[in-house]
């Protein structure tokens, strides 16, 4: 590791803040996927990784989109621009900010997929082209949006003014400004054919590393081990681990596991299931006694003549018995199917209703291969090996009860090493067990981090590719993969070890079968002598699949026992909450009250936010901004609960929402977050989940999300199917989809979570002109790092490292230049 070289690209990328707040600096765990980093983090996290790999070429996608803009100025300095670290590299950006686009060597303009201009900065102007427009249609339409300063904007005007006249430079604004008024509702598709503006402006010779926020671009950030992590570099002392080991229980599987899978089961069904096996062993010992019998009666034949009635009789018995076997073993083999399957299906769903509503914390401190493997392997198992493994263990052990007593019938004398030998059964049994019961628990959770590895693998094939090491993950797939079959190997060897004492004692039990029968054959019937010495051989395979099926079925249960703790997790609060609900009408005004909210992301955290308290009326449209790790998101989740308050009050129009079920909070409730989210189905399904509007409410949501001649375009419309993640939509199509399933909820409250930081242009125009006159009458709170979006909000909250340091008009705050928000705007130009 080059640790100069590595200290020199933190400080380019301006992580040495966020380093020194994380509690272990660049030795802070991070993860899954980066969870605990925000998306700026992330995004120069990315950028650093890529600048430390010293490569040739550089493609950077819009990396600069999700941070604050005088940190983005300060990476295009030192990384990117012409002073940057990368200046003797080749750098290819895009971007959505006009603001770099001088200080680059060559401007290549894209639209409809086509190269249509390509040239200098000054050369493009000069030609008066698609490029000029698009920049004189950002100066109508943005103003500064992108975070593009007054004194930016400025520059580019005079420049625009230099090159094609103050005239023509007017003129064109005052055309660009009545197509904005005449058809702003209209600018809706973001096709091809109707995204005239929705140009890429790439450049060559300037680059950053990857964004999360674009397509397929996004799964840029899942290498969670970036290079460098030498202990050279540690800031501080390594703290608490963010991800914990997964336990494993030792011991015997306690009764609670077993009782547990027998009241899923239900007791009647497993009543019914042990009743009917008994059923079957007592006819097939009927039969096989009645057979002797049969043997043994010589007045069935005397001087070659049979006796039909007797005959009949032994035959009608016997068949009868028969078909007592065949019935009780349907009947069993039916309840233990039936029973097993309840079992199954409610343990799933217990898992899967746990899971799904544990809290944050849960999913930041496990990996999502840990959950995966409980709901593959260990569900696989709950399915399919642990019914065989009953139905194979009552079997053996009512027959080895069958046989025990048969052979005690015929020579009671065998009774005198019944007990010796089975406790010697029981010793090699619970021996054996011990091993191979936490063998199964350790195959088990080596199982885990193979799937998780797997998961992030396929995630992050573009990264690993794109930094070259495929070997590197390969070889840490087959260590994982190693790893569990060191655990598993030793059940096969410890198998076999069982096997072969299993047949040492069972040729005992033959041995003294077979003495017995003949030191009492003057006083046996051959028949008793022949049925004792074939149960004899027989009981020793029973008892060797006795034992085995004992032990696999302790062995297995672990399934059920690790099912069950995730079915026992931490659950957020209650869903619902009959006895105190909200009306149908609330929240009427919308008004938001925070009372010393106090908030942690787990137990024995440090408060994200320490006692913050403000009021927002309804209908204010008020902005939340601050630095890095300030607390922003925090105030979201805990709007929605998503992590529970250390302390404190949210009322919303006078009601506590702490007191109300989820249910309730979160459906009065709409977000717009910064990754849009979109599930595999259709348009329809993404804009609707539950059904609860009709089409033509969904035609006018999409209409005033500026989708509606986008869909209208699709050859399946509203039945269009949208890929996992959303992938085959753009990000502005899904930032626009999210926007138009705010529009169909109807809430009176709505938060923005930095919605429009990683779109183009024209679809952050689109969203701020639709947030304007269809959220009008809702209080809206908008997070934020771009401050020209909240600058013509009501009020600003302005959060420093969890605590409420201002709050206050826009106006009013910037006329303050002692306070925070002035500092931040002149940081980003503004002023």
């Amino acid at each position: 590791m080059d640790h100069a070289s590595y200290q020199r690209v933190i400080e380019a990328c301006a992580l040495r803040p966020d380093l020194e707040m994380l509690p272990a600096g660049d030795q802070t765990e991070i993860g899954e996927k980066g969870i605990n980093l925000s998306g700026g983090q992330k995004q120069r996290v990315s950028l650093a990784r890529a600048v430390y790999n010293s490569a040739d070429v550089y493609f950077l996608d819009d990396p600069l989109s999700a941070v604050d803009s005088h940190v983005g100025k300060h990476i295009f300095q030192n990384v990117i621009g012409p002073s940057g670290m990368l200046h003797k590299k080749t750098r290819v950006l895009v971007t959505h900010g006009i603001t770099y686009l001088p200080d680059v060597d060559i401007i290549v303009v894209l639209k409809d997929g086509e190269v249509t201009e390509l040239g200098t900065y000054r050369q493009l102007l000069e030609k008066k082209g698609a490029f000029a427009e698009f920049l004189v249609q950002h100066l109508t339409e943005v103003d500064g949006d992108d975070g593009t300063s007054e004194a930016d904007l400025d520059e580019i005007k005079q420049q625009l003014e230099n090159t094609i006249g103050t005239e023509e430079l007017q003129q064109k604004l005052n055309r660009a400004r009545s197509r904005v008024s005449e058809s702003q509702s209209d600018i809706g598709s973001l096709s091809g054919e109707k995204r005239s503006l929705s140009e890429s402006l790439h450049r060559q010779h300037s680059v950053e590393s990857s964004t999360e926020k674009s397509g397929s671009l996004r799964r840029l950030n899942s290498l969670d081990k970036g290079t460098g992590s030498n202990s050279n570099c540690v800031a501080k002392p390594v703290g608490d681990k963010l991800i914990e080991v997964e336990k494993a229980e030792t011991g015997s599987v306690k009764w609670r596991v077993y009782s547990h899978y027998l009241r899923s089961i239900g007791l009647f069904l497993s009543g019914a299931t042990i009743f009917f096996n008994m059923v079957f062993q007592a006819f097939s010992i009927g039969s096989n006694v009645w057979l002797s019998e049969w043997s043994n009666d010589k007045n069935v034949s005397v001087n070659g003549t049979v006796d039909e009635s007797k005959r009949d009789l032994y035959l009608g018995v016997y068949g009868a018995l028969g078909a007592g076997q065949v019935i009780a073993v349907l009947i069993s083999s039916m309840y233990l199917a039936l029973g097993t399957l309840l079992a199954a299906t409610y343990l799933h769903s217990q898992m899967l209703s746990h899971v799904l509503t544990n809290p944050l914390s849960f999913f930041d401190t496990t990996p999502t291969g840990r959950i995966l493997n409980r709901f593959s392997k260990d569900i696989d198992t709950l399915d399919n090996t642990i019914p065989h493994n009953i139905r194979a263990w009552l079997t053996c052990l009512f027959s080895v009860i069958a046989t025990l007593v048969v052979i005690s019938y015929s020579t009671p004398i065998f009774i005198t090493v019944i007990v010796p030998i089975g406790i010697l059964y029981y010793f090699i049994q619970r021996f054996y067990v011990a091993t191979s019961r936490q063998l199964k628990r350790l195959e088990s959770v080596s199982r885990s981090p193979i799937y998780s590895h797997f998961g992030e693998s396929i995630t992050g094939a573009q990264t690993i590719r794109a930094y070259g090491v495929q070997q590197r993950f390969m070889q840490e797939s087959e260590s994982r993969v190693d790893f569990n079959q060191i655990c598993y190997f030793p059940s096969i060897i410890a198998n076999r070890w069982l096997a072969v004492r299993l047949e040492m004692v069972g040729n005992l039990i033959i041995f003294f079968a077979s003495l017995f029968s003949v030191l009492g054959r003057d006083t046996m019937s051959p028949g008793l002598v022949g049925l004792s010495v074939s149960y004899a051989l027989q009981i020793t395979q029973t008892l060797n699949w006795l034992v085995r099926m004992t032990s696999d079925v302790e062995t297995n249960i672990v399934a059920v026992e690790r099912i069950k703790e995730y079915g026992e997790t931490e659950q957020e609060a209650p869903w619902d909450i009959p006895t105190n609900q909200p009306s149908s009408s609330w929240p009427e005004k919308g008004e938001v009250e925070f009372k010393d909210y106090q908030v942690r992301y787990r137990e024995g955290l440090d408060l994200v936010l320490r006692g913050i308290s403000f009021t927002v009326k309804g209908g204010e449209k008020v902005g939340i901004v601050g630095r890095t790790g300030a607390g922003k998101s925090s105030l979201t989740l805990g709007l929605f609960r998503i992590i529970e308050p250390a302390g404190g009050q949210i009322l919303i129009d006078g009601v506590d929402i702490f007191k109300l079920g989820l249910h309730a909070l979160r459906s009065r409730l709409t977000i717009i977050p910064q990754d849009p989210v979109l599930f595999s189905g259709t348009l329809r399904i993404n804009l609707d989940p539950f059904g609860r509007y009709s089409d033509s409410d969904v035609w006018l949501a999409l209409e005033h999300a500026h989708l509606k001649a986008f869909v209208k375009g699709l050859p399946d419309a509203l039945e269009h199917p949208v890929s996992e993640g959303g992938e085959n939509l753009s990000v502005g199509q899904r930032q626009l989809i999210c926007l138009a399933r705010a529009l169909l909820r109807k809430t009176k409250v709505l938060i923005l979570d930095e919605a429009t930081a990683a779109v183009d242009l024209e679809t952050d125009d689109l969203i701020q002109t639709t947030i304007r006159s269809e959220f009008k009458d809702c209080t809206v709170l908008t997070i934020a790092h771009r401050l020209n979006t909240i600058m013509d909000s009501n009020r600003v909250i302005v959060l420093d490292r969890g605590l409420l340091v201002e709050y206050d008009t826009p106006e009013a705050l910037l006329q303050n230049k002692a306070s925070v928000f002035y500092g931040m705007a002149k940081d980003a130009g503004l002023v």
